[in-house]
């Protein structure tokens, strides 16, 4: 056999072993990924933070790719930004009061901004009129109100000289041959080596880091992948440096073991628990109180209370979280309505949050009646009814009798009184040998959504 078949062979050969094998960022069992994402999977609710440069001109935080901005021009932001309200410690507290357990804010967004002190760029806050490490500051507040930190870091870059242009940057032309000649002086690799330094430098000035949120990888045509990113040498760092940390899915690692740890769907309400490859998976919806990130003065399409607690109550049942979002001023203020609105998911949170922190999806068997939520907790063997329509005084659970043992409304604790059905005699109602009736008060309860609590039996 010749030298050159016997070569052959051997590619053939190691290419099948390769096909056998399990793309790996680090090895972890079921058990110790469930362990690790057990204080995020409790906690159900976190706070989203946009802010940057973009926070001036107030309308979106794509706005210099939007409106096709030049790094030149875009750089009069930078040169007076100075949020001097940003009050850390009064976000911290809101969010805490919100019932929030977590938050992420961005470290660098899409526009290239940061708001640490990069030793590897200029375009920072530290040189800008405000002057001090914004993030320092913010991770300082929250961690003081127990809340668990989390960084987001945009792979996009639209003000490094050397990120390639793509059909998301600003300098994205219409024709589809110009894309090579713009970017025949730029070299990924260069940027490939200041994103990693940064996420390091985000890794490792800050203590422990609970959560980070890569964002994003997006496909072809002109799009970027993993390559472009280096996303397995990236991940591979980030596990080593923060080994309890967990990533977000959007550095086009699903395929990698230890690549990722939940999925993100954007603005989306999950009609079941989220899956990939037929499996569930932990996931977490990330979403606007109104139609932007970013601070954005004139948008007015702002969800109310209901939509919002409908949004987070659903998620929990379908074993989600949710990461709702604020955009601050670029003076640093919450607009009003989003104060407006965190003050009333924090009173209904205030009494009912035992519904949705260490909660998930109902066990089978269990059937949502009519307008209703169903949420449950493993770890004390509660379900919750979440009213989203209140009823009249007789409300009929089917198939509960054997499983039920004591109710009561959450906010109050007060009982609510378990009967046999009850049925109008002029209508002829057929009940099932294990369907019981609560009785409710006629009036409902001052609560945006009444919930009950029920005790169920071993």
């Amino acid at each position: 056999m010749n030298k050159t078949l016997l070569l052959l062979q051997l590619i053939i050969f190691q290419s099948f072993i390769s096909l056998g094998q399990e793309k790996k960022i680090w090895d972890e069992t079921e058990a110790q990924k469930t362990e690790r994402m057990q204080w995020w999977t409790d906690a159900r609710f976190g706070m989203f933070i946009h802010w940057g440069l973009y926070s001036q001109p107030a309308r979106h935080e794509w706005v210099m790719r939007k409106e096709k901005i030049t790094v030149e021009d875009y750089k009069k932001y930078f040169e007076i930004f100075n949020p001097d309200l940003y009050d850390p410690s009064e976000w911290a507290r809101k969010a805490k009061e919100a019932g929030m357990k977590y938050a992420v804010i961005t470290t660098k967004h899409h526009e290239g901004f940061t708001l640490f002190d990069s030793e590897y760029t200029d375009y920072k806050i530290t040189n800008t009129p405000y002057g001090k490490d914004a993030i320092q500051e913010w991770v300082d507040a929250f961690r003081k109100e127990g809340l668990k930190i989390g960084f987001y870091y945009s792979l996009l870059d639209w003000h490094h000289p050397e990120y390639a242009i793509d059909r998301n940057h600003p300098l994205s032309p219409e024709d589809e041959a110009d894309y090579k000649k713009l970017n025949k002086d730029r070299d990924m690799n260069i940027y490939r080596e200041y994103l990693k330094n940064q996420v390091k430098e985000i890794l490792t000035s800050y203590g422990k880091i609970d959560l980070l949120w890569l964002d994003y990888s997006f496909p072809n045509p002109h799009g970027k992948f993993r390559d472009d990113w280096g996303s397995v040498e990236l991940m591979k760092m980030v596990r080593e440096l923060q080994p309890e940390i967990i990533v977000n899915d959007r550095a086009d690692l699903k395929d990698y073991a230890g690549g990722w740890d939940f999925t993100t769907p954007e603005q989306f309400k999950a009609d079941k628990w989220i899956e990939y490859n037929g499996k569930r998976v932990p996931w977490e919806t990330c979403q606007t109180f109104s139609g932007s990130w970013g601070y954005y003065r004139d948008e007015y399409t702002w969800k109310n209370t209901r939509q919002l607690l409908t949004l987070l109550i659903e998620s929990v049942s379908k074993g989600g979280n949710v990461l709702l979002n604020v955009g601050p001023t670029g003076r640093g203020k919450f607009d009003p309505r989003v104060d407006q609105a965190l003050n009333a998911m924090g009173e209904w949170m205030k009494f009912n949050s035992r519904s949705i922190y260490e909660c998930t999806q109902a066990p089978e068997g269990f059937v949502a009646p009519p307008n209703t939520i169903l949420t449950y907790n493993p770890k004390n063997n509660r379900l919750y009814i979440h009213l989203l329509d209140y009823p009249l005084e007789n409300f009929l659970l089917k198939d509960y009798k054997d499983k039920i043992k004591y109710a009561q409304f959450l906010h109050d604790a007060s009982e609510i009184k378990i009967t046999e059905p009850y049925s109008h005699w002029l209508v002829k109602q057929s009940f099932g040998e294990n369907d019981i009736n609560l009785k409710l008060p006629v009036t409902k309860p001052e609560i945006e959504i009444p919930v009950i609590e029920v005790f169920l039996k071993d």
